[in-house]
């Protein structure tokens, strides 16, 4: 798409569209400078006539109307002008109609008649136009079929002979061809070049000749069997080893077995089943631990505490609903696997030498909204690794969606386009790892390692100079960003910066890389990157990041429509450059690809400190419950690091994998009733439960309903308005843009042929206007799903429940790496978005609880997305049991009577199991206890703040209508290392875990009091509620390292056990009281004289 460089911005609304050009001298210039004039009833290109000028069909007004609808309204129409209502004259070329007799300006006998005659409705002459195929324009303005064109036709394409006999055609080369227009069909596309009044009368046919006489024949069996032979030694791929010598002469080519035998031909990938000596004992220990849960409730209810039988009731309801919420988030963790990828099996398969790469494309999405917390430098660097990656470039485009049309995003981008001409050939001729520069400059570790060649050192140190001096520039625009001009922003031509108004302002399409004349250093093409911005109005709703997603996949489907698509957050960059090929070795497998709607990459970050304090890694979740999902239907959708099948985010069905039939049954007679009786009826059941479901399988099957349409026409209804049908549909459900809609047809991706860039770029403008998704399916079943801020749970649930499979990925070199927000209250906005997008989801019609049943959503599946999004709710039992602690140790009381043997045994035994359950876990998943135990402190800290406000919040959503905006989570870094973790910032998530901390403590100081003063009998049912207490200041300790913040030289965890062992000190002084005689009391005489 050649915008000549420049900046496109425009409103489909306003009817507005600009090109506006920063690089020259300052001027706002029309599109017709690209596109020349556009028509004005079906908006096509007019086209130039044979001497060089624009077709006017009106003489009088030059009304613009391209030469197509001129055609037509002379043929069909009133043959008026629709401005000036002057009759149209005929001009040269074209056919004459009734009352052309009376113009004798000039006589045209060549082409008077040379007409077609193929009627065609406005719309399809429309859609026609802008997908750039249908018709070709000759010299004379004449529209002749693209379709017969002799150069294009093959030798060996079988002749089409409609039914004709041909004696110049052998019996052996003709093919059978069904009519386009049958007497009761209807028609699906429009065929330009097909007379629709030609009727075709039945054919006599003589049974002793041969079919292949009549044109119902096919190709000879021999070519066929050649031309087989001759695909499979195209596609074979011989793999030779080491040592083997190079003599194999072409014939063994021809052994069938030899294609079996290819490491090209083999899967691209395997499952790889957690070892049985680890797994049986897990699965074990589950049914263990569940058998011990429900003897401990037995044990539990029948042994009420009458004395405390408030506290008892509590506790009883809290720990039923933690076993619960544990059921849902064990089971799905039951058949765990790991999957392992061939690359090289990848390459064999899909780059052969000497051919173009047979990989698929793909469309990478990057989305930012707010430049000074998502710094430019993190976007920046993203962007570079993402056009550095390993994947053949003309495959590759990055479409950076910014949602704060921010003139800085924009400036960046087009300092990191300039910078990619350099980066981008270093990365690939030196094969560095990772490709973002920032992370790549600042690895501490050998850089020389399995380097060899002698300029690398040179050519290294000159990279990291233009790098630091491109952080320079970058640095400079976010300086001069920090204050905003009074009139706004303006352009290096003068041209006002479009986005001023982050509210209110037109779309913007900015092509920076992937024109014919912009390449890198070395003269090589580079990938495509393109600016975003979608137009924004006020009174529209805009949906936050799911909008800006949606909007990026229509506008990529118009400028290149891969097949499959990437997105990553600004932050989030490619460590691992192979990482689309590890997704391709899924997608693109020819026996397990077609159902796969998107592979997930586990989340890793940089910047983290040592013992990840918060829990930011997250390794838990990521290496154990994901690879236990990746076991039933897939993991779930976490909102970045992930490759998508475009025809599944548009809400199509999967495909359904169609079983062999049945043995028949002949042999038995008919008063059989296994055969006669019950499989018939279970046949007919079978059919009308099919017919039912029917309606919602997939729409857009173009060669099954095409036939379908043909063979079964509808009586009573007009053929041209039947075939218009299909398209009025699919705009309903994809919006009003054909050239958008025709391109969702397309399962394998791709631009229509022949489409100019300035149609294009048109289309681009309108599928992100505002005002675009009106009316539409668009984020009710296609796209990313609105109606929650964690739109990634729904989407990927949606899919789901359409019966697609997901799969985790794993490589061994992390695909991906973002930054985290290390700071405790950044950490817990974070959480609390997380859990607020679950609340939404529990109160919406997309609950998995009560959504989406007898579709193909697994029953285990389905128990994990209830996990994820009842979370929240296990706030409020979690702070009732840890102030319980503190509420025994201050009254006396304990939820449990007195234990006897049989209660220990069964507490031991509970304890046990968990511990048992949980080491195994960590074993098959690869986790350290410290990441575990961490990941149990951060639980019972969001659990006990952000989980809270959350529930609140989505409360008062639902009830009330208060709408939460959330924060865009800082992703800037001060100076010095981890310098932000110690960062305390005050907000009102604080205060619940500093409550039940302060409580708990005060708890400990009273209880171990009160057993001081009441003596050695009170100590035994003291330690059972010091236990419990100390249970939950341990898990709350990295919260109260938090609040601290840095301390010079005095670690916390001795500021805290001196303020408890000081105050149990000051408790045995005032109890042993040395200056206190124990025989009774010491009577002396007072030194002093009172009187």
């Amino acid at each position: 798409m050649d915008t000549k460089g420049r900046l496109i911005a425009g409103s489909h609304n306003r009817n507005e569209f600009v090109l506006i050009n920063a690089d020259e001298v300052g001027r706002v210039t029309s599109v017709k400078e690209l596109s020349g004039q556009i028509c004005q009833i079906c908006g096509d290109e007019i086209e130039v006539t044979v001497d060089g000028e624009t077709f006017v069909a009106c003489n009088e007004c030059a009304f613009p109307v391209c030469r197509p609808c001129y055609e037509y309204e002379r043929r069909e129409g009133n043959q008026a002008c629709p401005q000036c209502k002057t009759r149209y004259k005929r001009i040269k070329g074209s056919q004459r109609v009734d009352g052309d007799d009376e113009e004798d300006e000039f006589d045209d006998l060549d082409h008077e008649f040379d007409y077609d005659g193929t009627p065609r409705h406005l719309s399809e002459a429309a859609l026609a136009a802008r997908l750039g195929r249908g018709t070709n324009y000759n010299a004379s303005g004449l529209n002749t079929p693209a379709e017969v064109d002799p150069a294009a036709l093959n030798s060996e394409i079988p002749l089409l002979t409609y039914g004709q006999e041909d004696d110049t055609i052998s019996a052996d080369k003709h093919a059978l061809i069904i009519p386009p227009f049958m007497g009761r069909g209807k028609k699906i596309h429009p065929v330009p070049y097909t007379d629709s009044s030609m009727s075709l009368p039945p054919r006599p046919m003589d049974p002793k000749k041969d079919l292949a006489v009549y044109g119902y024949g096919t190709v000879a069996w021999k070519e066929r069997m050649e031309d087989w032979k001759k695909k499979q030694n195209d596609k074979l791929q011989v793999v030779k080893h080491g040592g083997k010598g190079g003599d194999n002469d072409g014939d063994e080519l021809d052994d069938p077995d030899l294609p079996k035998m290819d490491e090209g031909r083999q899967p691209l990938s395997r499952k790889m089943p957690i070892a049985s000596s680890r797994l049986s004992p897990y699965r074990l220990s589950i049914l263990v631990r569940l058998a011990v849960v429900g003897l401990f409730f037995h044990y539990r209810i029948t042994h009420p505490v009458n004395d405390a039988y408030v506290l008892w009731l509590l506790s009883i309801i809290c720990e039923i609903w933690f076993a619960v919420s544990w059921i849902f988030d064990q089971f799905p963790k039951w058949c765990p696997i790991r999957r392992e990828t061939y690359l090289d099996r990848l390459s064999l398969r899909y780059e052969k030498e000497g051919k173009p790469s047979g990989l698929a494309p793909v469309d990478i999405f990057v989305s930012t909204v707010d430049p000074l917390k998502e710094p430019p430098l993190i976007t920046a660097n993203t962007v570079l690794s993402i056009l550095a990656c390993d994947y053949p470039v003309d495959k590759v485009s990055c479409y950076v969606s910014d949602d704060g049309a921010a003139m800085l995003t924009f400036e960046a981008l087009s300092e990191t386009s300039e910078f990619a001409r350099k980066w981008v050939p270093f990365c690939k001729k030196f094969n560095i790892e990772p490709r973002a520069p920032e992370w790549y400059f600042s690895l501490k570790v050998d850089y020389l390692k399995n380097k060899v060649h002698p300029s690398f050192v040179r050519e290294r140190r000159a990279m990291k100079r233009d790098y630091e001096e491109f952080k320079v520039r970058i640095n400079g625009l976010v300086a001069t960003a920090q204050k905003v001009p009074e009139d706004g922003w303006t352009m290096q031509d003068g041209t006002p910066w479009p986005g001023n108004l982050v509210r209110d302002h037109p779309g913007m399409i900015q092509v920076f890389l992937g024109n014919d004349g912009v390449r890198d250093i070395e003269g090589n093409v580079l990938p495509r990157l393109i600016y975003v911005s979608r137009e924004k109005r006020p009174g529209f709703d805009h949906h936050k990041k799911a909008g800006a997603m949606n909007a990026l996949m229509r506008v990529s489907a118009v400028i290149s429509n891969a097949p499959y698509m990437l997105n990553v957050d600004c932050d989030h960059y490619i460590n691992n450059s192979k990482a689309l090929r590890e997704a391709m070795c899924f997608m693109m497998d020819p026996t397990s690809g077609k159902k796969i709607c998107y592979v997930q990459f586990p989340q890793r970050f940089d910047g983290i400190d040592r013992h990840d304090r918060y829990s930011n890694r997250n390794v838990v979740f990521f290496d154990i419950n994901m690879k236990g999902l990746d076991g039933i239907q897939g993991p779930i959708y976490v909102g970045t690091g992930c490759v998508f099948r475009r025809q599944a985010l548009y809400g199509y069905d999967a495909p359904k994998k169609t079983k062999p039939p049945g043995k028949t049954c002949n042999c038995w007679p008919k008063w059989c009733c296994c055969c006669f009786g019950s499989r018939k009826k279970h046949k007919k059941a079978k059919t009308t439960k099919d017919n039912k479901k029917k309606p919602k399988s997939k729409e857009a099957s173009p060669q099954i309903h095409a036939l379908e349409n043909i063979e079964e026409g509808i009586e009573g209804i007009d053929s041209e308005k039947a075939a218009l049908m299909p398209q009025i549909k699919l705009e309903k459900k994809f919006g009003q843009s054909p050239v958008f809609v025709a391109s969702t047809l397309l399962e394998d991706g791709g631009i229509p042929p022949g489409a100019t860039s300035a149609s294009l770029l048109k289309e681009a403008i309108h599928v992100i206007s505002c005002g675009y998704e009106d009316k539409t399916e668009w984020g009710k079943e296609i796209g990313w799903i609105y109606g929650s801020v964690t739109e990634d749970i729904l989407t990927g649930f949606k899919m789901h429940c359409h019966g697609w499979r997901s799969v985790y990925c794993m490589p061994n070199r992390p695909a991906f790496k973002g930054s985290a927000p290390i700071n405790l209250s950044d950490r817990l906005h974070q959480v609390l978005r997380w859990a607020l997008g679950s609340v939404e989801i529990f109160f919406s019609r997309h609950c998995p609880i009560w959504y989406g049943y007898g579709c193909g959503l697994k029953p285990l599946e389905r128990f994990s997305y209830i996990n994820s999004v009842v979370y929240p709710l296990t706030s409020i039992p979690l702070i009732i049991y840890c102030a319980l602690p503190a509420v025994c140790l201050l009254t006396g009381k304990f939820i449990v009577p007195e234990i006897s043997n049989y209660a220990s045994i069964l507490f031991m035994a509970l304890f046990i199991m968990i511990a048992v359950t949980s080491v195994i876990e960590m074993q098959w998943g690869g986790v350290t206890i410290d990441d575990w135990w961490r990941n149990e402190q951060f639980w019972v800290i969001g659990g006990a703040s952000s989980h809270l406000f959350a529930l609140v919040q989505g409360l008062l959503k639902v009830l009330a209508g208060v709408n939460t905006s959330f924060t865009v989570t800082s992703k800037a870094a001060d100076d010095g290392e981890f310098s932000e973790l110690y960062l305390f910032k005050w907000t009102s998530l604080l205060i619940p875990p500093m409550t039940l901390l302060i409580l708990n403590i005060i708890g400990v100081v009273v209880g171990v009091s009160d057993a001081i003063n009441n003596g050695y009998d009170s100590w035994g049912p003291l330690f059972g509620r010091l236990f419990f207490a100390l249970w939950v200041i341990v898990h709350l300790y990295p919260f109260l390292k938090g609040c601290m913040g840095r301390q010079n030289n005095v670690p916390t965890i001795i500021i805290v056990w001196s303020i408890l062992l000081a105050s149990i000190c000051s408790l045995l002084w005032v109890r042993l009281n040395p200056f206190t005689a124990k025989g009774g009391l010491s009577l002396e005489v007072c030194g002093l004289d009172c009187d």
